[in-house]
This record gives C-alpha cells, structure tokens and sequence, in this order.
C-alpha cells in the first residue's frame, strides 16, 4: 500500500557530503514520521534521524552536528543531508515511514536501501 524509493547514495572520500532521498507514494491518508536507519556489515540496522509530521527531530549521538534530517509533507518525501561523512558512516541507509493508509491501516513501511560508502 506504501512504497518508499531512496536515491542519493554513492562513493565520497572523508570529510565530503551526500543527501539521500526518500519518496513514498501508494495509498498513503498520512505520514506520522519518517526517519533514516543504516545498516554496516556484521552489524544491526540502527537509527539514525526520525522526523515527525510536525518536523521534531531526533539524531543518533554517532550523527549530530553532521547529518540533518527534514521533511516535504505535501510530496511525501524526506530527506537526509550528511556533511563531514566519517569512514563510519559506511552503510546502507533505509528509509522507513510510519503512516496510515486511506483505509485507516497502520503501515509500518521500507525502502530497499542505498549504499554510502566514505573512503579515508
């Protein structure tokens, strides 16, 4: 019912910047939030930015002062601006998003994930 495509993902060296894309479409009534999880290899996926519907915000400690996270309700889009990329930050990055179908379901969705990958 809901479909997430992330874009944006690539290779930088340190210190360089990537911002990643999140559209969702589908029979979406409204998006409670949508945030940014990223996944290393031999690691859990994690949280890294979550956004509200009224634009709070949260950061994982590894992201603050370097990634900002923000939203366009009216396109269902969110967005993920990553400065001072650390060889750290290597990971897929996931899109999620809360939301509630026209149908007034309760949809847990994802993307399929974009690789970012920060050379030293």
């Amino acid at each position: 019912q809901v479909q997430l495509v992330e874009s944006g993902g690539g290779l930088v060296q340190a210190g360089g910047s990537l911002r990643l894309s999140c559209a969702a479409s589908g029979n979406i009534f409204v998006i409670n939030a949508m945030g940014w999880y990223r996944q290393a290899p031999g690691k859990q996926r994690e949280l890294v930015a979550v956004i509200t519907s009224a634009r709070s915000t949260n950061y994982a400690d590894s992201v603050k002062g370097r990634f900002t996270i923000s939203r366009d309700n009216a396109k269902n889009t969110v967005y993920l601006q990553m400065n001072s990329l650390k060889p750290e930050d290597t990971a897929v990055y996931y899109c999620n998003a809360d939301a509630i179908s026209k149908t007034h379901m309760s949809i847990r969705a994802w993307g399929q994930g974009t690789q970012v990958t920060v050379s030293s």
